[in-house]
């Protein structure tokens, strides 16, 4: 990994009358996983959101590539090489899956305009997406629609992923798929910044680590040196080990 993609300076972000980010400061380097941990109502989905641009934030900058995107519209962050998969997926119900996908794929009028070569990477991940390709989205498993979530952000290139907590209620088998797509995606060069619940998961997949507490990072390092240490993870987010 050299340098950072990603960088958050004193971002403080308000819902109604509610502050829920109290300065978050977060570097996210370039090519690597970073994981965003912490206990429920911490911040972590509203840290992701304000990213989008899909909460704005009240005060502080959002770099990214260098350059401050905090107050752009969520299409103009999405043009700029960031995909985000919310927890709740965000698919179209009622287009089918290669709609889904074709929408995703914002270059492409149609199927036969998307990359063939990363759909059938999608495809040996994620075999539900081939087997149910014309089939309406709505009508797809929780652990497909998941898989189809994550397919989306993989159809194009992407600088960076912002994904909220992936693996949430799938079933082992369905779970090894997203890790060797995730891995993948490292590869590639893909930055990623997930909140993630399971913390074996977390130690697995992640390069680097940040904390939240209180709408706070109280904590950024490597994920070999979290990993390591019981006692800080017992600290920071209440683990029984």
């Amino acid at each position: 990994m050299t340098g950072e993609l990603l960088r958050l300076d004193n971002v403080h972000t308000d819902i109604g009358s509610y502050r829920i980010l109290h300065g978050v400061d977060l570097t996210v380097p370039r090519s690597g996983l970073t994981m965003l941990l912490g206990r429920n109502g911490a911040g972590k989905t509203t840290t992701l959101r304000t990213i989008m641009g899909l909460w704005r934030a009240s005060t502080g900058s959002i770099g990214f590539n260098g350059k401050n995107i905090a107050g752009l519209s969520t299409p103009h962050i999405a043009r700029q090489g960031i995909a985000y998969v919310p927890e709740t997926m965000g698919i179209f119900s009622d287009l089918s899956v290669a709609q889904n996908m074709v929408i995703a794929a914002r270059s492409a009028r149609g199927v036969e305009d998307i990359d063939a070569a990363r759909l059938r990477k999608i495809f040996r991940f994620f075999p539900a997406i081939e087997k149910f390709w014309s089939y309406p989205a709505g009508k797809l498993s929780g652990g497909q629609k998941q898989m189809l979530a994550i397919a989306r952000a993989m159809v194009e290139p992407r600088d960076l992923l912002l994904i909220d907590e992936p693996t949430k209620g799938l079933a082992p088998s369905i779970l090894e798929n997203l890790v060797e797509a995730f891995e993948d995606l490292k590869g590639s060069g893909t930055t990623i910044l997930m909140v993630e619940q399971n913390v074996q998961l977390a130690e697995r997949l992640g390069d680097t680590v940040a904390v939240m507490d209180n709408g706070r990072i109280v904590h950024e390092g490597s994920m070999k040196a979290f990993a390591g240490d019981d006692s800080l993870k017992r600290s920071l987010l209440g683990l029984s080990l």
